[in-house]
């Protein structure tokens, strides 16, 4: 059996090796991730953990993993801004409001799949330009669903949550261990 970390996220790779999760391989899926017409977040988060997973090339005994992690703003999907413009006008519609973080996880198997969505809420306090500047110039931004990241420099402008710090960080790890334990993953020294 080997491990395969279907995300080239860091911070994936980084939340699994505090619960002593290390991948064997990473391999990151390369796939669509365009909503479709009229879709709403959570189903769309969902079938990108799923579609992410099916992607990933595996043996039939290997286990894999892959999530993916939407902010939402009611219905409205906040993806990773193409550029700075774009994280700048997330940031000035989650300016003072609530919003929704959203991290589906997929562990394939073989032919089977388990999987499991989180949903929290984030507040983001009330951007002057001069915040808005500032954390647009950190860079942080990049590659971040909604444009931010609350483990960053972004954790200033985040006064309040309600869920799981580490799905919004991009991997719930109390869901995800109970996921590899379903799919044999030796977590707690058990056999596979």
């Amino acid at each position: 059996m080997t491990f395969i970390l279907g995300s080239g996220s860091p911070r994936r790779k980084e939340l699994l090796a505090q619960i002593g999760v290390v991948a064997d391989d990473i391999r990151a899926p390369d796939i669509d991730e365009t909503p479709a017409r009229g879709e709403l977040p959570r189903p769309y988060c969902a079938r990108m953990a799923r579609q992410k997973a099916a992607a990933v090339p595996a043996d039939a005994d290997d286990i894999v993993l892959c999530a993916d992690t939407t902010v939402a703003l009611g219905r409205r999907i906040l993806g990773k801004p193409d550029d700075a413009a774009e994280a700048e006008a997330f940031l000035r519609l989650m300016s003072g409001r609530r919003h929704k973080v959203i991290t589906a996880v997929a562990v394939k198997r073989g032919d089977q799949i388990w999987e499991r969505d989180v949903q929290s809420i984030v507040k983001m306090k009330s951007l002057s330009d001069t915040e808005i500047r500032a954390y647009l110039a950190t860079g942080d931004w990049q590659g971040k669903a909604g444009g931010y990241g609350i483990q960053g420099p972004a954790g200033a402008l985040i006064p309040w949550i309600s869920g799981s710090f580490t799905a919004i960080v991009g991997l719930p790890l109390a869901e995800t261990a109970n996921l590899l334990i379903a799919a044999g993953y030796p977590l707690y020294g058990g056999a596979s």
